[in-house]
């Protein structure tokens, strides 16, 4: 390149035309020059061969007056023909690295010394950086070509010139004296192998200091999974299944690892940081975060992992973001390959994503590498973040958990439990989810779309809405060791099989997963659109005058202050007017004026909308809306009634809404709750008798609303049973019965003008089922028909007088029957 004249000339020719843009400056060059001594030879190194790099060092040496890389530099009688040499050869034009060879300069200045044909020779070492540093850059799309940690090609040098060469810094360090290392006597290559030891980790040191630290474990670790005996074992079996070599079943391993492995980069994180800072303050006015202070206490010590409720996409970023910006490590985050689409996949690899497949069925090999991956960052003490309720809730009520990823938890952490794990659930709430377009089409029925790049830009299209806040609450952290020690006492003393999995494994999963959705409901944060869902939702006509909804919004704050859910569980600031105010200026309201004032109601674009933000919070209502059920169809009940119908009920609603209250617990909250309906006006104390106010009065009015909240929910159940008793013992399978309440939901929903989707949800349907049975109400025959037990009609009609309308009841059983009568008719 510079060892002739021609070379010479075509080097400086491409120095000044890259001098036309590019302008440079040195750092540190001050302190550099105080230790070098001129009157020994100086060479410089470059961490990589980069003509680029080569020509920005020349010119800021000859601006300082410093001997310049290019010009033929004597080492005792022999004369090199430049002053530089490159630590490490280019890579490829697309970032492929090149065999490693050791500098022939380097290796002929040692044997120079060794030969005593010089007494000394200076090696300078030299970092050239593109681009401000990652945390001071302001600008998302220069971080996006910052320098950063992994392999690059020329043609991103050449990109990253043409965006960053404008602010091109240059940091010389201090001379490495090659005399002191030859003096050792180690021989010609074990010295070489020193040098390039020091000036390896000098390098990483010094780019460390300015870009930041090498988060990215890919390179490395996609190697090591392969040689895991769990991985090795896999592959020998899916070579033999698969009547291919062991080399070609390794190969396919590597695929899934790199498939799999996130690319964690600083610059990515910075670009994320950046840009994200600008989203969450444009597009929402910003984000509320409460009680990060505990996680910040709790994490140290533990290897951590984040299970956030999953709303929208913009989870993934969110949770990163605002660790990035308290000073916590970023997690590594498990995303579906569905988001491994071009440009973005890469982007959110970068920012941590490790992506997985909807199933590992039929594929042991990937399984074992998912698990050894995973296993392995654990061991490593790498956050992680995971969704337990698997995909996005359509509905914004919590999900039933997908165990998978708890299960390959629990199993690494039953093969090593050096590092103790720490859950951290994260309640994430959004006054308006970007996808609520596509919610609501999903709401009415629409098939569940398929992620697209596209998506985004229909995003975009949408931003002329106001979203409101993001809140973010961390709720309560949970220590697997600890939650082990109760489920399983004696664990760790316990044999396991060689593959981890204890017979005890698949119902310790289920219930953890239950405590970890529990936990995530009680770090709720309640904000003015998931209040005025849930009160304009439980009116007819889905309507109410302004004082009205704002003595309604007013009561419920102050029911929820006064029997709190839980410590982590927040509330909007504002009375019910202030909270109406919010929620008209996000145009989720709709409003009718005349003389008496103003009507707000709900059109039917966001009547549907509206139900998934009260199915946000309806976990937190479902105990005193039941409460408040019980008035409806008596006037006086003691506290022997409500606390025995109360018991009846509650498991059902507690496995479907993940309610926090164990059934011990359960009666000293309903009393908190009845003192507070007391407080509030709702019931009246008698004695020991609680007594309901005026059906003509307001308090009356109030209390019906609240009973609406979850009449819903009551319905479906009362619905299974209906359907169960009509057909009779042991006729139908729990597959039959759940498709016949999904059907006779639809048509209720038809004909009582119900607009909440969720009301004919099969999998509620097939969840209360999996409860009735847990609770030993329903039995399985051998061949999966369904028997229960002959009181079960009595008690359900029983309990359905207390909590259900009687032209509700009765249009149920009508339904019922009718379907009936129609199995019984002859084809």
């Amino acid at each position: 390149m510079t060892r002739s004249p021609f070379h010479r000339l075509v080097f400086g020719a491409l120095r000044r035309l890259l001098y036309l843009w590019v302008r440079s400056e040195a750092i540190n060059q001050s302190a550099f020059t105080l230790k070098l001594d001129r009157s020994k030879p100086v060479l410089y190194v470059l961490q990589k061969e980069s003509l680029s790099d080569l020509a920005v060092l020349d010119v800021e040496c000859m601006k300082a007056g410093l001997p310049r890389p290019v010009v033929p530099v004597a080492v005792g009688d022999h004369v090199e023909p430049a002053a530089f040499f490159f630590l490490t050869p280019a890579a490829s034009w697309f970032g492929r690295p090149n065999r490693f060879v050791a500098s022939p300069t380097l290796v002929r200045l040692v044997d120079a010394l060794d030969h005593n044909a010089v007494d000394n020779a200076q090696i300078v070492p030299v970092s050239v950086f593109w681009g401000q540093s990652p945390d001071r850059e302001t600008s998302p799309w220069k971080l996006l070509f910052a320098d950063s940690w992994a392999v690059t090609g020329r043609l991103r040098r050449l990109v990253s010139i043409l965006i960053l060469g404008r602010k091109t810094r240059v940091q010389f360090s201090s001379p490495i004296q090659l005399s002191e290392l030859v003096a050792m006597n180690k021989g010609q290559e074990r010295t070489l192998r020193m040098v390039h030891r020091i000036l390896r980790v000098h390098f990483r040191n010094q780019k460390t200091a300015v870009i930041g630290p090498d988060l990215s474990h890919r390179r490395n670790l996609v190697k090591g999974l392969v040689h895991a005996p769990q991985v090795r074992q896999a592959i020998r079996d899916e070579a033999e299944r698969e009547k291919i070599s062991v080399e070609k079943a390794e190969a396919q391993a590597l695929r899934y690892g790199n498939e799999i492995a996130s690319d964690f980069a600083y610059t990515a994180v910075r670009f994320l940081e950046v840009l994200l800072s600008w989203f969450w303050n444009k597009i929402y006015d910003g984000i509320k975060v409460n009680h990060l202070e505990q996680v910040q206490e709790a994490v140290h010590g533990h290897e951590v992992i984040y299970v956030p409720c999953h709303r929208s996409h913009i989870d993934y970023l969110l949770l990163s973001y605002l660790l990035f910006r308290n000073g916590l490590t970023p997690p590594h985050i498990a995303a579906g390959i569905n988001l491994n689409m071009p440009v973005i996949g890469g982007l959110l690899r970068r920012g941590g994503a490790f992506f997985m497949r909807r199933t590992f069925k039929g594929n042991p090999l990937y399984t074992a590498v998912f698990n050894e991956y995973l296993h392995t960052l654990f061991s490593r003490g790498f956050p992680v973040e995971y969704f337990v309720e698997g995909g996005r809730s359509r509905t914004g009520r919590m999900l039933q958990p997908k165990t998978g990823m708890l299960a390959i938890t629990l199993r690494s952490f039953l093969r090593s439990s050096r590092q103790p794990i720490l859950f951290v659930p994260v309640y994430i709430g959004y006054e308006r989810v970007l996808e609520g377009r596509t919610y609501l089409g999903e709401l009415r029925g629409a098939a569940k779309k398929k992620e697209s790049i596209f998506d985004i830009f229909k995003v975009i299209g949408a931003l002329k809405q106001r979203f409101g806040h993001v809140h973010v609450n961390f709720g309560e952290p949970l220590k697997l060791a600890e939650f082990l020690e109760q489920e399983q006492p004696g664990w760790r003393r316990q044999e396991l099989a060689p593959e981890f999995r204890p017979e005890w494994l698949s119902e310790t999963t289920n219930r953890l997963a239950e405590r970890v959705a529990q936990r995530l409901n009680e770090a709720a944060a309640i904000n003015p659109v998931n209040l005025v869902a849930t009160a304009l939702l439980s009116t007819s006509k889905l309507a109410l005058d302004e004082r009205a909804l704002a003595r309604l919004l007013d009561l419920y704050q102050a029911l929820l202050r006064a029997v709190p859910y839980s410590p982590h569980v927040t509330l909007p600031e504002g009375d019910g007017l202030a909270l109406i105010a919010h929620v008209q200026g996000m145009d989720l309201l709709a409003e009718q004026k005349d003389a008496l004032g103003k009507i707000l109601y709900l059109d039917e674009q966001n009547a549907v909308l509206m139900t998934y933000y009260r199915n946000n919070v309806m976990h937190i209502f479902a105990l005193p809306a039941l409460l408040a059920s019980f008035f409806q169809s008596s006037a006086r009940m003691s506290r022997e009634q409500i606390l025995r119908f109360t018991r009846a009920l509650y498991p059902y609603l507690q496995a479907e809404l993940f309610i926090r209250w164990d059934i011990e617990e359960l009666d000293a909250v309903v009393d908190q709750w009845l003192e507070a309906f007391v407080e509030q006006g709702l019931l009246k104390l008698d004695g020991e008798v609680y007594v309901r106010p005026a059906p003509s009065s307001r308090q009356f009015v109030l209390l019906t609303l609240l009973a609406r909240t979850i009449v819903q929910t009551l319905q479906r159940f009362y619905m299974a049973i209906a359907l169960l008793l009509n057909a009779g013992q042991y006729t139908l399978t729990a597959e039959e019965l759940e498709n016949l309440c999904t059907v006779m939901a639809q048509r209720l929903s038809i004909l009582h003008g119900l607009n909440a989707p969720e009301f004919f949800d099969k999998s509620l349907f097939r969840h209360f089922i999996k409860s009735l049975l847990a609770q030993g109400v329903l039995r399985q025959n051998e061949a999966g028909k369904l028997s229960y037990h002959p009181l079960l009609g009595d008690l359900a009609e029983g309990a359905a007088k207390r909590v259900l309308p009687a032209e509700i009841r009765l249009s149920i059983r009508q339904v019922a029957l009718e379907r009936n009568e129609d199995a019984l008719e002859p084809a």
